[in-house]
């Protein structure tokens, strides 16, 4: 088994200089903040949707809660892409998909045929959570 660590060895040695560049880094961060941009951004545009969506979920109170919302989504992710406080912004997000999700997409409350497609969006986003907290655990270690 230890030709297979040699063999990782020399894979990591030839792939490190194409993948470990700081303008992948903030790219693959870019693209894991793009949905709470898109969504923040939407939400503020169309202020009467977001109000909308969060009565849907039976959530209260609208506007207080629609207004952190979109503060959240925007001001996280520009921790995030800036460095500064990234810890902070990646567990913001990650607490904050964590509660969407336990609230958007309650698949075993869900009948079939859409039970599936929601259980797969909540296991994905619980992929997002799980990278946020990888965002944050980096960070911090310095």
């Amino acid at each position: 088994m230890s030709w297979l660590y040699t063999l990782n060895a020399a894979i990591v040695a030839k792939l490190a200089p194409l993948f470990c560049t700081p303008a992948l880094h903030w790219i693959a961060l870019l693209c894991l903040c793009s949905a709470y941009l898109q969504g923040g951004f939407t939400k503020g545009l169309d202020f009467r949707a977001a109000l909308d969506e969060m009565k849907q979920f039976g959530l209260r109170p609208l506007t207080p809660l629609a207004i952190m919302v979109i503060a959240m989504e925007i001001g996280a992710s520009l921790l995030v892409l800036s460095g500064l406080f990234r810890w902070a912004g990646a567990l913001m997000l990650g607490a904050f998909t964590l509660a969407a999700t336990l609230v958007a997409n309650r698949f075993w409350d869900a009948p079939l045929p859409k039970r599936y497609a929601t259980e797969n969006s909540f296991f994905e986003h619980l992929g997002l959570v799980g990278a946020f907290i990888l965002v944050a655990w980096y960070d911090l270690q310095g």
